[in-house]
């Protein structure tokens, strides 16, 4: 079985969402390396070495190199720590699977089967990405045999720039936040009890990254139009300040909390929200938490993201602006039960289209097609190879590789 390396600017055991549920499901059939970036250290450089499941494996790069992220600084002693790694384990062939294009040069350390680019997320458009992010996609679009997209408005975005996107939406595990997969004696039941158990209803809920994609005055107005309301948000705080975050009696920040967790967080809520501001960070977002929502069988209320519109709008309350918002909100805690009931009816058959399983296999078949292209091409076709990883150092000054059209692996 052909391993995936697989090169990530998220921490495996941050938010757990598209890289942990595909990875995951592939790992059975391609063992997965999973290299993150590194941690700043004051000791020799070393790769902390973490299985984290069956067929996972995360490389966690411990360096002194103060610069953060796949920088270019840190290659010269990235490069070493992996090979080492590669060549303890028996590895010299694997696919190259990439989160971010900023890892490219590490490619270099192997001979890729085949090289994939699972794009999530426009890494340019968010707050601190570096200058030479989309130099760096260009030139990993050059190198890629197959690009994945993790939304309807990444894929517009993309597909003219490569002969191989494909448009594979966030999924959902619908067991995992089902209510009828939830037992009262769970330790998780104890533990959301202990956290909003005395919160008062109507409550409504957030779980995911609080950064500069969330609407914070948002959340405040909702807070100060019903203070009422139990205003709940779960998930780590990353990029923004602290101090930034509205504070009031009426609003509960609850922090990060496990995967296992949040089913049961949600269960006891009214309303579920995404509160996304409206901005370059958010133009490309396909919220994973929008099925998980319906597959935990609330009404979802958001502001109007282009993908949730496109793919969910028929079953996701969408507001046009903040007192729209809040309007909205209030309409769906006064609903009958017979509109609950017919609302969740149309839930329950929008998240059935989309299964995490399903994806992954997708994935596994596109992947090993794009091995087998690769393959014939190495084994003599007059059609052009990806670029070889020996030019792959030479992009670091010049990530678009020349100053003319840009070749793409035409397969």
């Amino acid at each position: 079985m052909a391993h995936l390396i697989v090169f990530s600017h998220l921490r495996w055991h941050f938010v757990h969402q598209r890289p942990q549920h595909l990875l995951s499901r592939l790992a059975p059939h391609h063992p997965v390396i999973y290299v993150e970036e590194p941690v700043e250290t004051h000791g020799l450089p070393h790769l902390e070495v973490i299985e984290v499941m069956p067929h996972v494996t995360v490389l966690r790069p411990h360096t002194p190199v103060h610069t953060p992220g796949f920088h270019d600084e840190q290659f010269e002693l990235l490069e070493p720590l992996l090979a080492q790694y590669l060549a303890e384990q028996d590895i010299d062939e694997a696919v190259a699977w990439f989160y971010t294009p900023m890892a490219l040069p590490l490619m270099q350390v192997f001979k890729p089967l085949a090289v994939v680019y699972d794009c999530m997320d426009e890494l340019s458009a968010f707050k601190g990405a570096p200058r030479v992010m989309r130099q760096q996609e260009y030139a990993l679009l050059r190198s890629a045999d197959v690009v994945f997209t993790g939304g309807l408005s990444l894929y517009e975005a993309k597909r003219e720039l490569h002969p191989h996107v494909h448009c594979l939406p966030s999924a959902v595990d619908v067991r995992h936040y089902a209510p009828t997969s939830l037992r009262e004696d769970a330790p998780e039941m104890t533990a959301a009890m202990a956290l909003q158990g005395k919160l008062p209803h109507p409550m409504i809920g957030f779980f995911g990254v609080i950064d500069e994609r969330m609407n914070l005055e948002l959340i405040a107005s909702l807070a100060d139009a019903h203070p009422e309301w139990s205003i709940v948000l779960v998930g780590p705080v990353a990029k923004i300040d602290h101090a930034s975050l509205p504070r009031r009696a009426n609003i509960h920040w609850l922090g990060m909390q496990p995967y296992a967790l949040l089913p049961y967080l949600v269960k006891d809520w009214d309303l579920c929200m995404m509160p996304f501001a409206l901005n370059e960070a958010t133009q490309y977002i396909s919220p994973t938490k929008t099925l998980e929502y319906l597959a935990a069988e609330k009404p979802v209320v958001s502001t109007s993201i282009r993908d949730v519109v496109a793919l969910y709008g028929d079953v996701v309350y969408v507001a046009k602006n903040p007192g729209h918002f809040i309007q909205v909100c209030e309409g769906v805690l006064q609903q009958s039960d017979a509109e609950r009931a017919r609302y969740l009816s149309e839930a329950a058959c929008c998240v059935t289209c989309f299964s995490w399983d399903d994806t992954a296999k997708a994935m596994r078949e596109l992947i090993e097609a794009a091995m087998q292209r690769r393959q014939q091409a190495w084994s003599g076709s007059s059609r052009r190879r990806a670029m070889p990883p020996a030019s792959l150092r030479a992009m670091r000054g010049n990530p678009r590789g020349d100053e003319g059209k840009l070749g793409f692996t035409a397969g």
